[in-house]
């Protein structure tokens, strides 16, 4: 049987920070609903679990949401859902909450108040947001949700390349002829230097004087 999983919190008006104390969890499983948090982990060779209702339903899929699972514990930031504005008519603005659970019981037998990280509703403004730098790098919850690297699919235009063809249209057949034409006109071409040496003694001879 899987033994049960401290938990600390702190909250701010629009978030929780929760942090499930175990160090060195492996074969972790996080399942996080708008209304419950369910964890399955391994802890120094013991199972644990965490399987809670909150007090009030949270943004699963918010942008913030987000857990990271660090050396010495589970961290988690969770989105609350956008409170009733006090000026909606008939809207009363409720932005801390009393407690983590809807079950008192259970909180106070598994929930301590992370006291790292609270501050009285009236303090907030100075003390400002968590700070989430340990959450960098970490899961959405939910997974990636969005295809993963789907835009890659514009990348298909390569195909083609059909311009090459042919050698821009050149005959190579009519090529072949015409060079061998040229090689035969080269061969059939007249001498002109030996019919020239013919005409030359020719005329020699008529020039020379009669001998007596």
């Amino acid at each position: 049987m899987a033994n049960t999983a401290p938990i600390k919190w702190a909250q701010r008006s629009d978030s929780l920070y929760i942090t499930i104390a175990l160090p060195d969890v492996t074969d972790e499983t996080i399942d996080l609903t708008d209304t419950e948090l369910h964890f399955k982990g391994t802890s120094e060779g013991k199972p644990y679990e965490v399987n809670i209702k909150f007090f009030k339903p949270i943004d699963s899929k918010a942008e913030g949401s987000t857990y990271k699972v660090l050396p010495r514990s589970v961290q988690m930031h969770v989105m609350k859902t956008a409170s009733t504005s006090a000026s909606d008519k008939g809207g009363d603005k409720e932005e801390f909450w009393p407690r983590l659970l809807e079950d008192k019981h259970l909180e106070k037998n598994q929930v301590t108040i992370d006291w790292n990280r609270y501050v009285d509703e009236d303090e907030e403004d100075e003390a400002g947001g968590f700070d989430t730098s340990a959450l960098e790098g970490g899961n959405m919850f939910g997974g990636m949700g969005g295809g993963g690297m789907g835009g890659m699919e514009g990348m298909g235009g390569m195909g083609g390349m059909g311009g090459m063809g042919g050698m821009g249209g050149m005959d190579i057949e009519a090529l072949m002829k015409q060079m061998g034409s040229m090689e035969g006109g080269a061969g059939g071409m007249p001498d002109d230097d030996k019919d020239g040496a013919d005409s030359d003694d020719e005329d020699d001879d008529e020039d020379l004087p009669d001998l007596e």
